[in-house]
């Protein structure tokens, strides 16, 4: 018997941060025994055609009410919440963070965002996010009753950590090609570390066409974008790196951050969003969009040891408590069978 559907846009196994993290729950809830379905939505959201919204509720309609659908983000945010309203199975939302806070969105579409999700939230059962900021946003921001709200941290897995660092030292740094993950901070920083021995690679897909395109333009020779790596490759680039950097103005967690601990790098980021909760004490933290400190940090690690080794050993540490993936299904399991018990029979 399926006891759930989980309704994702467009490629499910996308190398970004929230894709991996369903796919990866998807996959534990069925192995749990906790069968569910995937069901793909169309890949437009979170900016959807007329007709791509019209086939999306038609969709969510089709589920039977007996059915909890958890509904992805970039859907959720998105959504016409007078056709969520129409939906007759209970309604799990997916948040990540809420779209509304995108970085670099023109301020009417962010109000719109905001607007909507706020709407969308008045139509489901329960809300899950990834993390404590999360849920104080949504709590705070958007009127989201605080007993439907669950916190399921993503889980991770443990690769081999065979650290070779590159020379000249690799700084890392993972993440869409958008102005929220500040890989242009990034590059205004290392501009101010020419005199120090150094490369760099930022990994990562296109998301902003134009944004990419300015950031290839300005960034030094000394600077790769890798584009989209598989699991494999990554794991090889954070073997070989030096130091992870992220100077990301918004995290609803920031899985990469804690990636990069499994590896024992020093991570240097900005407080942001969940980021302080994400890493704790076991990174350097620095204001966003402050090119300055940012610099100022990765040349204390790039030249004091000491300070780079003790980084790297709170790294260690952070890593050794993170979650599995298994942990992180968990909490779905439970908050399935509490909505589905909710449903009038």
């Amino acid at each position: 018997m399926t006891h759930a559907v989980f309704a994702i846009p467009g490629d499910k196994d996308r190398r970004t941060g929230g894709f991996i993290y369903e796919a990866r729950v998807l996959d534990e809830l069925n192995g749990m025994g906790c069968a569910t379905q995937h069901l793909q939505l169309p890949a437009s959201f979170p900016d959807p055609t007329p007709a791509d919204m019209a086939a999306t509720v038609r969709a969510l309609c089709a589920v039977p009410r007996d059915r909890p659908i958890i509904l992805d983000g970039l859907v959720f945010g998105a959504i016409d919440p007078a056709g969520l309203a129409q939906v007759q199975a209970p309604v799990i939302a997916m948040v990540h963070h809420p779209l509304g806070l995108e970085t670099g969105l023109p301020p009417d579409r962010a109000a719109y965002l905001m607007a909507n999700e706020r709407a969308a939230l008045r139509h489901t059962a329960h809300v899950i996010v990834p993390s404590p900021e999360t849920a104080r946003v949504l709590r705070d921001d958007f009127a989201a009753d605080p007993a439907r709200i669950t916190i399921a941290p993503p889980g991770f897995d443990r690769p081999e950590v065979d650290r070779q660092p590159a020379d000249p030292p690799l700084i890392l740094s993972v993440g869409l090609l958008a102005p929220r993950k500040g890989h242009d901070v990034l590059l205004n920083a290392l501009a101010q570390l020419t005199d120090l021995p150094w490369q760099a690679e930022i990994v990562g897909k296109t998301y902003d066409a134009a944004y990419a395109a300015r950031l290839r333009a300005h960034a030094s020779p000394r600077v790769t974008f890798a584009g989209e790596l598989s699991a494999a490759q990554l794991n090889a680039r954070f073997n070989a790196a030096s130091v992870f950097a992220l100077a990301t103005r918004y995290e609803g967690y920031g899985m990469v951050l804690s990636e990069a601990m499994i590896f024992g790098l020093p991570v240097v980021s900005c407080a942001v969003g969940a980021v302080p909760a994400t890493v704790g004490d076991a990174a350097a933290l620095v204001p966003p969009d402050d090119a300055d400190a940012l610099a100022a940090t990765l040349r204390r690690i790039l030249t004091d040891g000491t300070e780079a080794q003790r980084l790297s050993r709170l790294s260690h540490q952070k890593a050794d408590s993170l979650p599995s993936w298994q942990d992180t299904a968990r909490h779905f399991v439970d908050v399935v069978a509490a909505v589905r018990a909710s449903v009038d029979p």
